[in-house]
């Protein structure tokens, strides 16, 4: 794995956490964001100097026993606990799962009817190198007017979501939130192995140069694990501004696939969505 992947996930987890949440008096001194790296090594029963060694990359590989001690410290749900081990994994050279696979392009016909029967939610099946292999109608109406499902310049290239966020000025347009829109989509890229995957690779090296500092500066400093639900805002140009509400769920390892599912946040969200969908029955927003 290229870069210090697992140095800066350990370090955004440590700067995430609250010291009060943990019982320690967060002072008016204190000038470090979340917990120190003494306070960590202390509750791990581990050296400062080995929690620097780890968050400047001069030692990626831990023990699972101190990878286990530290998802403890560091209060890390289930997923954030894969993606610990995926990266531990990724800083052996010898680390292959799933990384020689070339991303899915082929959709189940049951994953196809569970698109269709999602109707009217706007949906989109994404592959892990954020291709867009599939969607409803309803995600269609979102995205076609934005400029995300252009067709590419490349013979049989699909329209590809990472790519339109950062190459495209629609997109900055489209998304209010901008910059959380890119974090979440180099944080996709990142959950895996990475570079070590050489068709996200590929593409990473294709937006280091296309999109400059943009693209390149989230690498540097986003950790990985983008928000698997949240709400989000679209400037949409028939409808208006809409807040979506999005799930994401991951299909079983081998499809590779990631459904997002999006659903109208609020009440006049869901009446600028049935605008656009005349004739069919209406959408309820997600209540609070």
């Amino acid at each position: 794995m290229a870069g210090n992947e697992l140095g800066l996930f350990l370090r955004a987890r440590r700067e995430a956490i609250h010291p009060a949440d943990i019982g320690l008096p967060a002072g008016p001194r204190r000038r470090t964001p979340g917990l120190r790296r003494s306070e960590l090594a202390t509750l791990a029963g581990v050296s400062v100097e080995y929690v620097t060694r780890l968050e400047q990359g001069r030692d990626r590989r831990p023990s699972a026993a101190v990878l286990a001690t530290l998802a403890d410290t560091l209060r890390l749900t289930p997923r954030e606990r894969i993606h610990l081990h995926r990266l531990s994994k990724g800083a052996e050279g010898g680390f292959t799962c799933g990384v020689g696979a070339a991303p899915a392009r082929a959709v189940r016909p049951t994953v196809r009817a569970l698109l269709a029967h999602l109707e009217p939610a706007a949906a989109v099946l994404l592959n892990r190198v954020s291709d867009v292999l599939a969607h409803t109608p309803a995600y269609e109406r979102l995205a076609r007017p934005i400029g995300l499902l252009d067709g590419p310049p490349r013979p049989g290239a699909v329209p590809n979501l990472a790519r339109f966020v950062f190459t495209d000025e629609r997109a900055r347009r489209a998304w209010p939130d901008w910059d959380q829109v890119a974090d979440d989509q180099v944080a996709a890229l990142k959950q895996g192995p990475f570079r070590a995957d050489r068709y996200v690779a590929a593409l990473a090296d294709e937006l280091s140069v296309t999109a400059g500092a943009a693209f390149v500066e989230r690498v540097a400093s986003v950790p990985g694990l983008p928000a698997a639900s949240g709400v989000t805002r679209l400037a949409h140009p028939e409808a208006g501004e809409l807040r979506l509400a999005f799930e994401t769920l991951e299909l079983p390892a081998d499809d590779d696939l990631r459904l997002v599912v999006q659903l109208p946040a609020d009440a006049p969200t869901a009446v600028a969505l049935d605008r656009l969908r005349v004739g069919r029955s209406p959408l309820r927003a997600v209540p609070d």
